[in-house]
């Protein structure tokens, strides 16, 4: 059998190769080869046969044995699975390799979801990549449902996000607004004197999200957005980014686990021990600058999680310092990654459609003024507009279209489907953003619709979901919030926009590449220019 395993891994790991797969799910002619090869050799062992639906179970689309859906979902498989809902309802059991998965795809099945069986679906399914350096462990996102978890959630929304600590480190993020609008200014200048500019939203706001995460949590910048390379920080995480984002075999056969055939949990660990070990210098070299400065000192995010957990209120308060790295790490991952690429969503969709980009910057020179820069406090007097071109980018684009994967801690009877124990659910927020019950022509880009709505994404509208909803809902909300209105109200207020005819096939292409989140697969190049007066 151990030589059936290796020279089956083989036979795998060479397909997935040849076609060089950086997308979770592919199906090509060559992949299909490989595949049958390997399932004609395989499937005799009792290993390779997989669990099969339950008999009382929700529809499954047809697919061969082992793989079931694997080679069918496509580069973008959160569409193709949004396209199962035409012909077997809001509910599909997918198999894809070794994994049971049930996919919800309407409003209807996340609101049965979320408010009736929340509990039972409470749990995260963790991948190998997850696991490095025990990371699936500390990560709130990805920690099992317990008391750690509870106190951790605690501490991030109540102790870290409440409207005073917001309030007090708006001045940080005002600061680092400016320094990312004197950047783009240089490239604007660049491109008025007649040189060739190519501005790449995504990776530029990626980066100054970046320095203002690095701020918030530990006073210091980061990088310069316009010289990355001598970054050990960004390269160590585009590293843990590339690698998880990677599909991994071992997640789809566990039997492969041991063999690491593809190479991905070393890499995974090398590059999650480096992020971590920069991590701790950082912390180390914060400590050191605090005993400096002395008591008065502007505090950040790290001062909160400190006197939080290593204050001694009780033993089972504390955290180690390995969860303390891991938790900023997390804070780095989910701060950057996701605000940037929903930024790039939204410069996207106003490119596309002009006439929704005139609207918003009237809106914000009226509010704003001309002569003056955009703030957080604008939010309180009021961008109705504004805020439904966001709310409108992520109900088409929501950063991971998935969310994060569930499992059932039990069976559970849903719907009137019997899902076992130990299924993988998957929660399709882009479908249900695109759902034809809840939205009026759903694939069109209308920020009208939610003028004077009181739909809103922060877990109480189930029609409207990108960040989640219920006891797992992203516990970063009020500051992503903040930093996306903040952002997207700067660039717009600050800066024209244009496209030129090299980047304009690019814009119209919508396809997204699936990663850590969705990423515009033809990243957004664009002309700043100097705001006209």
């Amino acid at each position: 059998m151990g030589y059936k395993l290796g020279k089956t891994a083989v036979i795998i790991v060479q397909s997935v190769e040849q076609i060089k797969i950086s997308k979770p799910w592919i199906g090509t002619g060559h992949f299909w080869h490989g595949a049958f090869v390997f399932w004609s050799r395989f499937w005799s062992s009792p290993v390779g046969r997989g669990t099969p639906p339950p008999s009382r179970s929700v529809p499954v689309p047809p697919g061969p044995p082992v793989f079931g859906s694997m080679f069918s979902l496509g580069s973008m498989p959160y569409k193709t699975i949004a396209d199962l809902r035409k012909g077997y309802g809001p509910v599909v059991w997918l198999r894809i390799g070794s994994i049971n998965t049930v996919a919800l795809l309407t409003a209807d099945a996340a609101t049965e979801l979320f408010k009736n069986h929340d509990q039972n679906f409470a749990e995260r399914k963790i991948t190998e990549a997850m696991k490095a350096h025990g990371f699936h462990k500390a990560a709130l996102s990805l920690a099992p449902y317990g008391p750690y978890w509870r106190d951790m959630k605690q501490t991030l929304t109540v102790k870290l996000q409440v409207q005073k600590l917001l309030n007090e480190t708006e001045p940080i993020r005002r600061r680092c607004v400016d320094n990312m609008v004197e950047w783009i200014r240089k490239v604007a200048d660049a491109a008025e004197r007649g040189e060739s500019v190519r501005f790449q939203v995504g990776r530029f706001v990626f980066l100054a999200m970046f320095n203002m995460l690095g701020n918030l949590i530990l006073s210091r910048d980061l990088v310069n957005p316009q010289s990355v390379e001598g970054s050990g920080f960004v390269a160590a995480m585009t590293e843990v980014m590339a690698a998880s984002g990677h599909p991994k075999l071992a997640d789809l056969f566990p039997w492969l686990k041991r063999l690491d055939p593809q190479g991905l949990t070393k890499k995974m660990d090398r590059g999650m021990g480096n992020t971590l070990r920069i991590i701790a210098e950082f912390v180390a070299e914060r400590l050191e600058k605090q005993q400096l400065d002395g008591a008065g000192a502007e505090k950040d995010f790290l001062d909160v999680l400190q006197e939080s957990y290593q204050n001694g209120r009780d033993e089972k308060a504390t955290i180690s310092n390995h969860e303390l790295n891991i938790i900023i790490l997390e804070l780095f991952f989910a701060g950057s990654e996701t605000t940037s690429s929903s930024i790039e969503w939204v410069m996207v969709e106003l490119l596309r459609h002009p006439e929704v980009m005139i609207k918003a910057k009237n809106e914000l020179a009226q509010v704003v003024g001309k002569s003056n820069k955009f703030e957080e406090n604008h939010l309180k007097l009021g961008l109705p507009y504004l805020e439904a071109v966001i709310k409108e980018t992520l109900r088409l684009h929501p950063p991971a279209p998935f969310l994060v994967p569930r499992k059932a801690v039990q069976d559970t009877k849903f719907m009137g489907y019997h899902i076992p124990k130990d299924t993988q659910l998957l929660v399709n927020a882009w479908a249900i953003g695109r759902d034809p019950e809840r939205w009026e022509d759903p694939l069109s880009f209308k920020p009208e619709r939610f003028l004077g709505s009181e739909i809103d994404y922060k877990g109480q509208n189930f029609e409207l979901i990108p960040f989640g909803a219920g006891r797992r809902i992203c516990a970063g909300i009020p500051l992503a919030h903040r930093m996306l209105h903040s952002v997207s109200g700067t660039l717009l207020h600050e800066f024209d926009w244009e496209v030129d005819e090299i980047s304009r096939n690019d814009l119209m292409d919508m396809r997204g590449r699936l990663g850590l989140t969705v990423r515009k697969l033809a990243p957004l190049t664009t002309i700043p220019r100097r705001r006209s007066t």
